[in-house]
């Protein structure tokens, strides 16, 4: 075993013998087929919420004001309470799982709570593919929000424990790329749907059982971690688990270290309680709070969320705004491959900070292209199609910024810089503070376009402008960092390091000062 001390990104503490096996990133693959289900619900409800036949069974207000004459503001086209309802109470049923799913996924394992999500889920399509009425449709989408919260919870987990350290970066990020996948997926479907006369809608929304099947029977195949067995009390079963998943022979010090990790969890009575109070999880703390709020404030759900209807409102025909949904889902999913390639090379706070910049200039250039044409009235004659191909041009490049930075690393960094004896309690906050901007902001945006018109891109710019600052000057780099080492990069930072108590660095971590 060879250690060493490299700060600002480098290695920091010990290095563990081991390799990328096939087993790990086929592991890996199936776990993260969880995001499908995410992913999906996000792509397929802007576009069936811009479907006549759904509006005019479900929303009819909604599409008589669809059905008026051109000169209705543009801006207000789709403001319904009742409607952005539909689409946001998924958010907080997946709140309150994920609280529950912390206990599921501590005490049962990680593949449980997946198990757990996918049933959920599954249910969820189920009856939203049947309904007959609003409160079917919010039946459905509470259980959707509930499958969503247990697999969210669980699957960033198992992806960062199975992962050897250089590699958990990438692999953790294929979290994020099936999410965008399961966007792309739903933005087709609903392109092709929206041709199927009175049951596309159905077609649409009962399609999100097929992802919740495979996450459904992948947990029951998928392998328990090795953190998770010697946190449930099978240290033997977690030792022939870590040889098989390294691929060496000998992985004694990843070994002892788990275990010593583990001691130091059943001390550990009540997580959320330590979580709170005790001192040295205040940095880390922080930023499951903030990295997950401010993934929600860039403004990609507006986008994701109601890529159709934004279209829809800023003039395109039906067609044409479904498609520029679906260019916007591809444009997601190649952006997300660079992120993975690059996340363990280039590290973490580099591509947040590109991103961050990306984005933030490319919202201010929507804004302004949208405020040219519509004004603050929204009234607007036919776009040209020059036109159409700059605003759709400028929303990509704004999508890419996000895809390879805030997107996969809002997920990878919360997921990778706790101890084992808080890491499910700390990722179920994660989750939860992300489904409660979400909400919000889904809850919201209708209206905030309604009164803010075009000044809405410009609201978002500000908290990338804030965001960006905060990531500068605040985040550690955790790139090529072992899981259970993560104390020494927050003992390291010349702000967060007072916050570190010195016994809870081992002698084989030397402190350095950045």
């Amino acid at each position: 075993m060879a250690g060493g001390i490299i700060i600002d990104g480098g290695k920091v503490g010990k290095e563990y013998p081991g390799k990328l096996t096939g087993y790990v990133f086929l592991s890996c693959l199936l776990a993260a087929a969880g995001g499908l289900i995410f992913g999906y619900d996000i792509g397929i409800s802007g576009g069936v919420t811009s479907m006549p036949m759904f509006l005019e069974k479900f929303f009819p207000s909604v599409y008589r004001q669809q059905m008026a004459d051109s000169g209705t503001n543009q801006y207000c086209k789709f403001n319904s309470v009742k409607l952005t309802m539909f689409t946001s109470s998924l958010y907080l049923a997946a709140l309150v799982a994920s609280i529950v799913a912390s206990t599921v996924t501590r005490k049962w394992g990680r593949k449980r709570s997946m198990f757990v999500g996918g049933l959920l889920f599954l249910a969820g399509g189920a009856i939203n593919a049947a309904a007959q009425n609003v409160a079917m449709l919010i039946i459905g989408r509470i259980l959707l929000g509930f499958g969503i919260g247990f697999a969210n919870q669980s699957v960033p987990v198992f992806l960062s424990e199975m992962a050897p350290y250089k590699h958990r970066g990438a692999l953790n990020m294929m979290f994020q790329l099936t999410i965008t996948i399961g966007i792309l997926i739903a933005n087709l479907l609903n392109y092709v749907f929206a041709k199927v006369d009175h049951i596309g809608w159905r077609l649409s929304l009962g399609g999100a059982m097929v992802p919740a099947l495979i996450i459904l029977f992948g947990s029951l195949i998928l392998p328990e971690t090795p953190n998770s067995l010697i946190e449930r009390g099978k240290p033997d079963e977690a030792k022939k688990q870590l040889l098989k998943i390294r691929g060496v022979e000998n992985v004694d010090a990843e070994f002892e270290d788990l275990v010593t990790a583990s001691e130091a969890s059943e001390k550990v009575k009540d997580p959320w309680k330590s979580l709170f109070k005790d001192r040295q999880y205040r940095p880390p703390l922080i930023f499951a709070f903030v990295i997950p709020m401010f993934q929600q404030l860039t403004g990609i759900n507006v986008i994701m969320f109601y890529a159709p209807v934004l279209f829809k409102t800023i003039g395109f025909a039906d067609d044409a705004s479904l498609m520029s949904a679906v260019i916007t889902g591809g444009v997601n999913v190649v952006a997300t491959l660079v992120s993975i390639y690059g996340v363990d090379k280039w590290g973490r706070r580099s591509l947040f900070l590109q991103g961050g910049s990306q984005m933030l200039i490319f919202q201010i250039l929507v804004a302004s292209f949208i405020g040219w044409k519509f004004g603050v009235t929204g009234d607007a004659a036919n776009l040209p199609e020059w036109y159409a191909i700059v605003v759709v041009l400028f929303i990509c490049i704004y999508v890419a910024g996000f895809a390879w930075s805030w997107g996969p690393l809002g997920w990878l960094v919360p997921s990778e810089i706790f101890p084992l004896e808080v890491r499910s309690a700390a990722q179920s906050i994660n989750v939860s503070v992300n489904m409660i901007f979400t909400f919000i902001i889904a809850q919201a945006f209708l209206p905030m376009l309604c009164a803010m018109k075009f000044g809405l891109f410009i609201f978002f710019a500000f908290f990338v402008v804030v965001m960006t600052i905060f990531i500068y000057f605040l985040l550690p780099e955790t790139k090529n960092v072992p899981i259970e080492e993560m104390n020494l990069v927050w003992k390291n930072h010349k702000f967060w390091g007072h916050f570190i108590p010195d016994d809870v660095v081992t002698p084989e971590m030397p402190v350095l000062k950045a």
